[in-house]
């Protein structure tokens, strides 16, 4: 068995053309080119793989390499930046200029494909959902979607639950349901892939998982930094539509899922599915007794103040949440009776994603007399900033004269573990694309599924009169979400700050 710091040797992928819809955008600039750079310095990318832009910057390829070349210096660590991959990967790049939704301006494209059928085409809509269906429709007709061939869509897919399977729909009528990954980069990162891990391939834990053992489950994505540039995107999807329906929900169901025969491409996303069906209907009581929606005022952030968010909109009547906690229930064997509390938000007091599960307490107090106290076990899994594992329990404080409880924490660091720091999400699950491995993308009826539960709490929320609960930026969400959990006799868990 090889010692727990081995490091691999990255596999290499298939020859591609990866090309990028929205080549200048900042998701492309910010995460995917750096992304795809880390791969070619690890050798994942062979010779032949090309990464062409796509957009109406009205550059050509020499301009589209220097803007990258930048953009890289921005985006990429010092310490991963070398000159000779750097210019390895810039020579990789094209650039084509296309009115995405204009078949007339498509030549530039087709013809820098042409000659290159036999290779893999990896088609990424870095762009506006309503421009899915017109770029694949595109695609058809100018002959670039080939049996090859993948799309990926980035969230959101669409606004609401009709909305998304008009998004399929057009889609789906281009590309087969094999040749779609509808990506969320959560499930790309190494601490919630290490969920399914140490649930499945460590015996102690399992029989724990479940209502008998489990008292309740908190997922809590929180997030110190406003909504800056993207004003325009959240005044029409809020914090429901933008973090909830998509990364929530995949995190609560990787929790929840029942254990699959053994992991691989549809077995994982099929017991996904049965979670998100599983979950109880939101009546218009439920909504307004289970969900809190909150919008940030002005504030302080890390000292220095900061407007609100209506200020940042330019929006004073504005009724876009920027927080919401919800209390959701699973209506299966495992769960009855297991409350699941979702909360997440912008301009909080810290940067802090994880899961926690809390286990009940122990049945009877085995420890007359002793000083200190017995918590109930926790196990935290820390998505960001530091990526990781603690498992929280009760021990026996050394020394003489009488027993002295104290909560004492297991804990795993991923980087001290494993000697190495975690990739980023988008350096799998690109590289996911191009194997065709879809283990780790959200299927059509999975995001049905989760849009038909999120449309019981938008329509609660529309036929309310309720406005946001304000909450000052820099604190931890307004103090409803405090009274939501609390008046079940639990509180929240305030993870570690960046």
């Amino acid at each position: 068995m090889p010692p727990a710091n081995t490091v691999f040797p990255a596999k290499t992928v298939d020859p591609c053309d990866f090309v990028v819809f929205g080549g200048t955008g900042d998701l492309a600039v910010r995460k995917l080119l750096p992304a795809l750079y880390l791969r070619d310095r690890d050798g994942q990318l062979p010779p032949e793989t090309r990464v062409i832009g796509a957009s109406r910057a009205g550059l050509d390829t020499e301009g589209y390499r220097d803007k990258v070349r930048g953009e890289l210096a921005r985006f990429v660590p010092n310490d991963q930046l070398d000159a000779q991959t750097c210019d390895r990967f810039l020579r990789r790049l094209e650039y084509v200029s296309v009115d995405l939704a204009d078949p007339d301006t498509w030549t530039g494209l087709t013809e820098c494909l042409a000659g290159r059928e036999e290779l893999i085409r990896v088609f990424y809509l870095a762009c506006a959902p309503g421009l899915f269906g017109p770029i694949c429709e595109n695609l058809q007709l100018h002959g670039l979607a080939s049996a090859r061939s993948r799309a990926v869509l980035e969230k959101p897919i669409g606004h609401d639950l009709a909305s998304a399977r008009a998004v399929n729909d057009a889609v789906g009528a281009v590309f087969d349901e094999s040749q779609i990954f509808r990506i969320d980069h959560y499930l790309g990162k190494e601490s919630v892939q290490n969920l399914l891990v140490t649930r499945f391939a460590n015996t102690f834990l399992e029989p724990l998982w479940n209502s008998t053992s489990v008292d309740h489950v908190q997922i809590n994505v929180a997030e110190s930094l406003g909504v800056g540039s993207r004003g325009g995107y959240y005044e029409s999807a809020g914090a429901l539509r933008d973090m909830l329906q998509n990364h929530l929900l995949q995190l609560l169901c990787l929790v929840a899922m029942e254990p699959p025969t053994y992991v691989d491409r549809e077995t994982v996303r099929d017991e996904k599915l049965k979670v998100l069906q599983a979950l109880k209907p939101m009546s218009p009581d439920d909504v307004e007794r289970c969900t809190v929606a909150g919008q940030y005022g002005p504030g302080l952030a890390e000292g220095v103040a900061v407007p609100g968010y209506r200020d940042e909109v330019e929006n004073p009547h504005s009724r876009t949440e920027t927080f919401i906690a919800v209390k959701a229930e699973i209506q299966n064997w495992r769960w009855a009776g297991v409350p699941f509390y979702l909360r997440t938000g912008k301009r909080m007091d810290r940067r802090c994603s994880e899961i926690v599960v809390q286990f009940k307490p122990v049945p009877h107090p085995m420890f007359p007399g002793s000083e200190g106290h017995s918590e109930p076990n926790r196990l935290v899994i820390q998505l960001q900033p530091h990526e990781g594992m603690r498992l929280h329990m009760t021990a026996k404080e050394p020394g003489p004269g009488g027993i002295r409880l104290r909560p004492v924490s297991l804990d795993l660091n991923y980087i001290e573990t494993f000697k190495r720091p975690s990739p980023d999400a988008y350096e799998r699950l690109l590289m996911d694309v191009v194997r065709g491995n879809p283990t780790l993308f959200m299927r059509r009826d999975e995001v049905e599924a989760a849009w038909e539960w999120v449309e019981q709490i938008l329509v609660g929320w529309n036929r309310s009169e309720r406005l946001p609960r304000r909450y000052p930026a820099g604190t931890n969400g307004p103090t409803d979400a405090t009274t939501l959990i609390e008046r079940d006799g639990r509180i929240w868990h305030e993870g570690v700050p960046a």
